[in-house]
Formats: structure tokens, C-alpha cells, sequence
């Protein structure tokens, strides 16, 4: 195993992080992203499972019509360079385990359905919003989008009220 190396600097991280988004805009016109990717996905398995009723659909449809493949978009390749990202970043710095994190008197396998909840109840918001928080907060800040900066407002607001909420929890004093 690899010695663990320092975290990066927050400020170093959101400086490379900012470069990034430059660079992304420059080089392909969009923004960061990556709730188009999951839904791409579900477009090719309904495609594969069900085409008519795919190309019927008014949400999907469009995707796979006249043959289109909708894994060849940029976002899927995004998504597919972030995961190939962190995981070299988690080698690099000798962080690289699994392991399933989360409330400690909880057993893995609610860890991972609570996970699996969560996450799918994210991912029907972010479709039903059109873009996920992470684009929104990225990409929508660099271009400087009025519903931005009323987004981060409220995140950052309500994150300072519900902060003190689960003190406790996570050590199980309660306290």
C-alpha cells in the first residue's frame, strides 16, 4: 500500500477546480455537469428493452431516434473522466479502499439502501430541475445566472440553520 499523502489544500483544490470549469467552457461550450450521464444510460436500457416504447416517449425519445447513441455525448464522457479521475486521485494519494462510510449504528446493508434512496431521489430531482446542484453551483456561478446565485444562497442558508441539527450523531453521544 501506497503511504497517504496530505489532502489538498482547499483553496489550492477550489483554484484547480475553477481552472478545470475554465477549461471546460473553452474547449467544448459546456459547462460541469453529470445528471445527463445516469440519464443517458436509462435511455439505452429502455432502448434496449422496450425500443417502441422508448422512441414513444416524449423524455427519452429523442435520444435514441434515427439510431442516435446517447452514451456518445459529452457529459457521459465527463462522467466517465471523473470516475477515472478520482479513482487515480484516491491511488495517487494512498487513500484508495472500499468501504461502505455512514452512521455507526447502522448496519452496512441500510447504509447502502438509505444511499441508494438518497441517491435516487437526487437523481429524480436534478431531472426534474434539468441539471444537478453541482452544475448549478459550477456552471451556473460562472456565468453568473441569477437562479445561481438564488440556489447558493439557499443551500449556504439553509446548510447554517441545519448545521447544529445532527451534532452527536455521527459519535452516538446525542449531545
Amino acid at each position: 500500500m501506497m503511504k497517504q499523502r496530505p489532502i489538498w489544500n482547499s483553496y489550492a483544490a477550489g483554484a484547480v477546480l475553477g481552472l478545470v470549469l475554465l477549461f471546460t467552457f473553452v474547449l467544448t461550450g459546456h459547462g460541469l455537469g453529470a445528471s445527463g450521464a445516469p440519464t443517458a444510460l436509462a435511455a439505452v436500457a429502455s432502448d434496449v428493452l422496450a425500443p417502441n416504447a422508448t422512441q414513444a416517449n416524449d423524455y427519452l425519445g429523442w435520444m435514441v431516434e434515427g439510431g442516435n447513441n446517447p452514451l456518445d455525448s459529452w457529459i457521459v464522457w465527463e462522467v466517465f473522466g471523473v470516475l477515472l479521475g478520482a479513482l487515480a486521485a484516491a491511488w495517487w494519494s494512498g487513500r484508495l479502499r472500499v468501504r461502505v462510510e455512514g452512521p455507526p449504528r447502522m448496519k452496512n446493508a441500510g447504509r447502502l439502501a438509505l444511499a441508494l434512496f438518497a441517491g435516487l431521489l437526487s437523481g429524480f430531482g436534478a431531472r426534474v430541475s434539468a441539471g444537478c446542484t453541482r452544475g448549478l453551483g459550477l456552471s451556473g456561478s460562472a456565468t453568473r445566472a441569477p437562479a445561481c446565485v438564488v440556489f447558493l444562497v439557499g443551500v449556504f442558508g439553509l446548510g447554517s440553520l441545519v448545521r447544529p441539527l445532527p451534532r452527536g450523531v455521527r459519535d452516538g453521544s446525542g449531545r
